[in-house]
């Protein structure tokens, strides 16, 4: 089990049981540090680059094997080398960004030259990228250096991240158990301090549910914040993860801002998520929609452990209160997916070849064989139900500032398990149907913080989603925030391999 400090008497004091820096923690202090704090010392030139990349390459030695969550790692000497160069460009005074000589992992559905873009499908288990998505050309560009991926599950495709290329993640906090998914392998990475903050998407729940089964933060952004190519708002962004929201917030705004091949993109300038994230949110309200007044099937514990953040939000001056949208959570559902089906089909090329198709998983099969019956007019229907959906929404964030959410319905399951086929005794009809939760928030495209919300008596973690209006981003990592400073759940309980060191 994880190391739970009371909520009580642990106060707002953070809880890392290493020592400050430099004490004789020696290079574990590093991995350690926060993102922010450990761009200041690498900027002031307090740690060297090399010094960086060393503590976490023996870090990610050490401890990546009892999770598996970074793949294709390169190779020690080759980092170095570029870590060494960082240092000569700070030495010239020649500051890239504030991610200068951070080591990075991309989550393995997007691509960073020159390293394996396998997808988690061994039909592109040989397929190295031959350039950066634009998202990594602006990390590399902030100063970071690509050390390898992250895992995934195939495809992206269901929350627990395992696939015949790389094989299962699983989360520190019980590495019998999974990490979540898709961005299962970032989130694990970030809680055992593998790297400082991580890249992942989401479709359903893919930036939610990892935090929520691995005690760190996740954002999804806005519909058009960090910019995607072509003219139609699908449900997939990609977005932030981290430690904290101050990082968070900070990455968001190195990935975030036009950009030409983006016409639905928003134009704000990403330089505003980088301001103080401070605010006053007394007379806020915050509608609660728990499980849809039973809707939701939710394994015991799940709400309860939800319910006990409202106090955290009660502190900083808001009402929190059970409300739902005035909408049909199975019409949600059933809009949720014929979207999803569509989505898939810019993959039918690999369905139609028997030699591909065979070496899909069930569950990308399944999508696929739903997407190509879908009709015009299915799609039509489809369209014009998201357009209620998002009314529905609208009209509701005239009476609420923000809407909570459990992020999971489930504690993190075994990780040899494919998917739950049931919870607490209510049968699951499709792969994804257990991650319900998230389904609706996706499909009006709104920015959703992943929080934590502590541990059950097992020692497995859980999270909310806090949701806000279309395009409030940073009002939503602004709530986010205040609530982090009334718990700090990310520093107060690490993983168990991190306590033994």
């Amino acid at each position: 089990m994880s190391h739970v400090i009371d909520p009580v008497d642990a106060g707002d004091s953070p809880r890392t049981d290493v020592e400050p820096f430099g004490g004789p923690g020696g290079y574990d202090d590093l991995v350690m540090c926060d993102a922010l704090t450990l761009s200041g010392l690498i900027k002031s030139r307090e740690v060297s680059c090399v010094d960086v990349m060393t503590a976490y390459l023996d870090h990610i030695e050490r401890h990546n094997g009892s999770v598996n969550a970074i793949v294709a790692l390169r190779g020690r000497d080759e980092l170095l080398a570029e870590a060494r160069e960082r240092d000569h460009q700070l030495a010239d005074g020649h500051y890239l960004g504030w991610m200068h000589g951070f080591p990075h992992a991309v989550k393995d559905l997007s691509a960073a030259k020159g390293l394996p873009f396998t997808s988690g499908s061994p039909i592109f288990a040989d397929r190295i990228a031959d350039a950066d998505d634009l998202f990594v050309a602006r990390i590399k560009a902030a100063g970071a250096i690509v050390i390898g991926k992250t895992n995934t599950p195939e495809f992206g495709l269901g929350s627990q991240t395992y696939n015949p290329v790389w094989g299962t993640t699983a989360t520190p906090y019980d590495t019998s158990r999974t990490a979540g998914g898709s961005s299962g392998g970032a989130a694990a990475a970030l809680a055992l301090r593998m790297v400082p903050v991580a890249d992942g998407s989401d479709y359903m729940g893919s930036l939610r549910n990892p935090p929520a089964f691995n005690n760190v933060v996740g954002f999804r952004p806005s519909w058009g914040r960090i910019p995607e190519a072509g003219f139609i708002a699908q449900g997939a962004v990609v977005g932030p993860m981290g430690r904290s929201v101050a990082d968070v917030a900070q990455l968001l705004s190195t990935m975030a801002g036009p950009d030409a091949g983006a016409p639905l993109g928003i134009g704000e300038d990403p330089e505003v998520f980088t301001r103080n994230l401070e605010r006053d949110f007394r007379g806020t309200r915050i509608a609660w929609v728990g499980d849809w007044d039973g809707y939701l099937a939710t394994e015991p514990g799940v709400l309860e452990l939800c319910e006990s953040s409202f106090d955290a939000f009660r502190n900083i001056g808001c009402r929190v209160e059970a409300a739902l949208p005035d909408y049909k959570p199975e019409d949600i559902w059933q809009l949720f997916l014929r979207w999803r089906w569509w989505a898939q089909l810019g993959l039918v090329d690999l369905y139609d070849a028997p030699q591909t198709r065979e070496q899909m998983k069930p569950e990308f099969v399944w999508e696929m064989e739903h997407g190509i019956a879908l009709s015009a007019l299915d799609v039509t229907k489809a369209a014009a139900a998201r357009n209620d959906w998002q009314a529905a929404l609208t009209k509701m964030f005239e009476t609420y500032d923000y809407i909570l959410a459990p992020s999971a319905q489930v504690f993190p399951f075994d990780k040899s398990t494919h998917w739950p086929t049931e919870i607490a005794g209510r049968p699951m009809d499709t792969y994804h149907r257990w991650m319900e939760t998230v389904a609706p928030w996706t499909m009006t495209s709104l920015p959703v913080a992943a929080m934590p919300v502590g541990f059950d008596g097992r020692g497995l973690s859980m999270g909310i989603q806090i949701i806000g209006r279309h395009g409030a981003d940073r009002a939503v990592l602004q709530l986010a925030h205040a609530y982090e400073q009334k718990t700090k759940w990310t520093q107060r309980v690490l993983p168990p391999a991190l306590l033994s060191n």
